[in-house]
């Protein structure tokens, strides 16, 4: 079994996998873990614990004393302490599960040879690709003056002026981070809305607070090209210009599928990824694949990378054969209040005409505690009672949402719910309470 790539699609069911006998070989190009733990998930929260800890402290005011306000240096020197030791930790999982770790990068020879560098061998009954995402860039004039997430992460000293072209989840975190650290930022948007993905009455109340913090927002911007001036550079779009002193593209991610030599077998994939049936398999028979790189309706992020990484894992060691079954995949956006949701949507059930209700949480007992002004949630039930949808802003909506997976998962209706009682006082205890 060979692994193309070594992110959560991989790791998370290849070391199981070995560890059941069956022999394993992983081909990673870069850092083990993929984006993620190096220059995702994990990079960016750690970078967000301090912009967390800044807003609550001006929630509570004269509570505290002193000013607490970021050290951009500081800050980026311990997201690395924190990311730097992962690395070796996933290389030790992997190996002391017996797989083996194969340096390079790997295209296709044919169904069951790959080429690491472009010259040595490396056979396999069954391969999976599980390359990820890779940054987007813009087809403009200019590009190369831009950078991407990882850059922004890795800045030892943030711009006094930064802009940001687009308004998904790397736009929107990074834009709250730079703001609390002092930076001045401008958003500029593709389109009309921001985080396109949820509930926009509540991406309105972020927008509305970052605005309040002095981010602009530029909407239908058009970006047209970057220039390097003297003063630093130049946003060209529609009529008008931008001067800036840092541009960070965060225009998507796309499909981590250039140079892998999928043309060579004739694996299909568009642009939204390797296309694959309900066993995660290709139109070649032997390769699968698994991941963000596939093309899915599932959200593209880590929770569903480890499930389909564990699915595979039970397929290739006979423990099923049913095809994949994806569960109830939660998303978030790490804004200040964050956004999170799980199960239906707001906007599905309004067309649906399912129940939805909606609780007030900036004045409920637990949102009270650290003050948070903006905090508010929207539950939805089927006609039978069941729970199956969640959408919550706060800045503790994640933890919130987490509490509420299983009942969306397993369907309970109102008197299970009522069954379970979280620690108290906690936030899954008010997620219950209210469910």
């Amino acid at each position: 079994m060979l692994y193309i790539g070594a992110g959560h699609g991989t790791f998370d069911g290849a070391a199981p996998l070995a560890e059941t006998g069956v022999s394993v070989g992983a081909i990673e190009s870069s850092l083990i873990g993929g984006t993620c733990p190096n220059r995702g998930c994990n990079a960016k929260i750690a970078l967000d614990e301090a912009v967390k800890m800044t807003r609550e402290a001006e929630r509570l005011g004269d509570v505290l004393q002193g000013e607490i306000a970021i050290d951009w240096n500081k800050n980026v020197a311990h997201k690395q302490e924190i990311i730097d030791p992962l690395p070796a930790g996933l290389t030790k999982r992997l190996e002391d599960a017996g797989a083996k770790i194969i340096k390079g990068h790997a295209s296709f020879k044919d169904e069951h040879t790959v080429l690491v560098d472009g010259k040595t061998e490396v056979t396999a009954d069954k391969i999976v690709i599980s390359t990820g995402l890779k940054p987007h860039r813009l087809d403009i004039p200019g590009t190369e003056l831009a950078h991407d997430s990882e850059d922004f992460m890795n800045l030892k000293q943030l711009p006094k002026h930064l802009t940001i072209i687009g308004s998904g989840y790397i736009g929107m975190e990074f834009a709250t981070m730079a703001s609390e650290a002092g930076a001045d930022v401008t958003v500029m948007l593709h389109s009309d809305k921001v985080l396109r993905d949820f509930y926009q009455p509540y991406v309105e109340k972020v927008v509305a607070d970052l605005k309040q913090r002095g981010v602009k927002f530029i909407k239908n911007s058009d970006v047209k090209s970057f220039e390097k001036t003297d003063e630093g550079y130049q946003v060209n779009y529609g009529a008008s210009k931008l001067s800036t002193d840092w541009i960070l593209d965060a225009t998507g991610r796309i499909p981590n599928v250039d140079k892998l030599g999928l043309e060579n077998v004739g694996v299909k994939y568009d642009a939204s990824g390797v296309l694959v049936n309900d066993h995660l398999q290709t139109n070649v028979e032997n390769i699968y694949a698994v991941g963000d790189v596939i093309s899915s309706d599932q959200p593209k992020v880590t929770p569903a990378a480890y499930f389909g990484s564990k699915y595979l894992m039970k397929l290739f060691s006979g423990q099923t054969s049913e095809p994949i079954k994806f569960p109830v995949i939660p998303k978030v956006v790490f804004t200040s209040p964050r956004i999170a949701q799980a199960g239906v949507s707001v906007e599905e059930a309004e067309k649906k005409g399912l129940e939805i209700s909606e609780n007030d949480l900036a004045n409920y007992w637990y949102y009270i505690v650290d003050k948070e002004p903006i905090a508010a949630s929207k539950q939805i039930h089927d006609k039978d009672g069941h729970l199956v949808g969640v959408t919550e802003i706060s800045d503790q909506a994640e933890d919130a949402v987490n509490a509420l997976l299983p009942a969306i998962e397993f369907k309970f209706d109102r008197e299970q719910v009522s069954r379970l009682v979280g620690l108290f006082p906690t936030i899954g205890y008010a997620a219950w309470h209210r469910a």
